[in-house]
């Protein structure tokens, strides 16, 4: 199942916020063969935080890759309304570029964008580069370790007024992905990324997804998701998470 293309997705329930940080662990097709893969969902949310929200999401992911090299483009374009009167909207463009130049190490180039109204975050953009090792030959049980350094712009809504920060941060990452089974798949990412000109400004994201086959093309994933930032923009909690459910149609 873990080889298979997400087509549509179906339902999506989420409570609470959304995270910041694209994990693009979860997206990588492992393939030894030159292609193009790739998945268009589209996710209903209902979501708690500070306010009452309905949420339209459209998710796109296109990726080419052989041997070497692997190209990453994913999009995630939001639309939500808040306490049935007011009108949101947020959205992430992430790129990247993988050169694996030994069978266990690669080279990694990336660039971001973002914009998200309810973490008042009025754009993002990030750039970075590093490293990223692989540990073990099984197929059923891959660990990754990514360590990257980006810069960041940022450019907030804050209850006085805008701030910008222009930052150099380390993005350190852990991944694992587990599939016992052909049917069941287990994937999970945890990043680190800390200012480098003072430690105690960080981020932590975590994401755990969990998919099983129900019938043949149908299948089910859980997904939790967990940010906390030591310095979110004004009125922002620290802690936010997000727990979605869905129905997936696959196919080869």
């Amino acid at each position: 199942m873990y080889r298979l293309k997400i087509l549509i997705i179906v339902v999506f329930v989420a409570l609470q916020a959304q995270g910041q940080i694209v994990n693009v662990e979860s997206l990588r097709k492992v393939t030894d063969t030159s292609k193009w893969s790739g998945n268009v969902g589209v996710d209903l949310s209902l979501i708690k935080n500070r306010n009452d929200i309905f949420n339209i999401t459209n998710r796109t992911h296109l990726q080419y890759q052989n041997k070497k090299n692997l190209f990453l483009v994913v999009t995630n374009l939001n639309f939500q309304q808040l306490d049935s009167s007011k009108f949101v909207n947020s959205g992430t463009i992430h790129l990247r570029y993988n050169y694996k130049f030994k069978p266990k190490m690669a080279w990694e180039f990336f660039t971001q964008s973002q914009y998200d109204a309810i973490s008042n975050i009025d754009f993002r953009g990030l750039m970075g580069t590093g490293p990223r090792f692989k540990f073990g030959t099984s197929e059923k049980y891959k660990f990754y370790l990514g360590t990257l350094v980006m810069y960041e712009y940022e450019k907030s809504t804050e209850t006085f007024g805008t701030n910008i920060n222009r930052d150099i941060r380390g993005s350190g990452y852990l991944s694992f992905s587990l599939y016992p089974s052909s049917q069941v798949s287990v994937v999970s990412t945890t990043y680190y990324q800390p200012r480098l000109s003072a430690f105690r400004d960080y981020r932590i994201s975590s994401e755990t997804s969990l998919a099983f086959e129900i019938f043949k093309g149908l299948g089910f994933k859980s997904t939790f998701s967990l940010l906390f930032d030591a310095f979110p923009p004004s009125d922002i909690p620290q802690t936010q998470y997000t727990w979605t459910n869905g129905i997936v149609y696959t196919f080869d």
